[in-house]
């Protein structure tokens, strides 16, 4: 059977969206996983189902590369915004349903504003965050980020006994200024640095000010794969009103017979 697919990126993050209304799709873990395969497959860092959905106007699935259903992606979420848009399946302002609930979305040009969930639960390890960004996250401040080792140490964090059954991200910030920031990203689910990360960088954002390294509600977060704003609200230790917002570019459409 013959399915059509779109290739979106966002920030570098680059994800394979298939249009799922009749649920035909067979959803195995190693189609997943070889779809993602820059050797084997199409190569992408995941792959998003687009399906019905009654309680808004679609609902968002995502897998990892690895082929395993996934938590929240929050660059792939905008491209699954962006998607819907181009294939007229919703207007430039738009709600779906992701892994962690109830999301809106605006899409202005090639920008999409994407609304997060709000954030009341942040841990502390030493001078380290833990943030559920809708998607774990571990955020450590380095001096040097060039120079950080982000695979090995975040694979020892990530594979560490605290982690180690669910998985956790593990971003790197370096402070630039009080409200730009860059990160390199370790993810779980590719096992590898990815050039970006959207839901670390929300959850970056929200340490740097969590720790008081910045006043600021809006904060420049910079990563290899682009630049990407997150705006948020803040009222004692709950943060609200988070928007993750970035670019977003359709990279080709095709077609794959499975």
């Amino acid at each position: 059977m013959k399915f059509k697919f779109s290739k979106y990126q966002a920030n570098g993050n680059d994800f394979i969206i298939f249009k799922n209304f009749s649920k035909e799709f067979p959803k195995k873990h190693n189609l997943i996983k070889k779809l993602c395969s820059t050797r084997f497959g199409i190569g992408a860092d995941g792959v998003i189902f687009i399906e019905n959905c009654k309680e808004s106007d679609f609902k968002m699935v995502y897998y990892n590369s690895d082929g395993r259903l996934g938590s929240l992606c929050g660059n792939g979420a905008r491209c699954s915004a962006k998607f819907a848009f181009d294939e007229n399946i919703t207007s430039k302002q738009t709600k779906f349903m992701a892994y962690d609930g109830l999301h809106h979305c605006k899409i202005d040009k090639n920008v999409v504003h994407l609304s997060m969930n709000d954030i009341d639960d942040i841990k502390t390890i030493g001078d380290d965050i833990v943030i559920d960004s809708g998607s774990p996250h571990y955020v450590k401040i380095v001096q040097n980020i060039k120079k950080t080792d982000v695979f090995k140490i975040g694979k020892k964090i990530r594979n560490s006994k605290l982690f180690k059954k669910e998985g956790i991200n593990v971003n790197f910030v370096q402070i630039r200024s009080k409200n730009k920031y860059i990160i390199r990203t370790y993810e779980r689910g590719v096992e590898n640095e990815t050039l970006s990360c959207g839901t670390g960088a929300t959850a970056s954002a929200v340490a740097m000010h969590y720790l008081n390294k910045t006043h600021s509600n809006k904060i420049e977060i910079s990563s290899e794969g682009g630049k990407l704003c997150v705006e948020f609200n803040q009222n004692k230790k709950k943060y609200f009103n988070i928007f993750l917002i970035g670019e977003v570019e359709k990279v080709f459409l095709g077609e794959i017979e499975i």
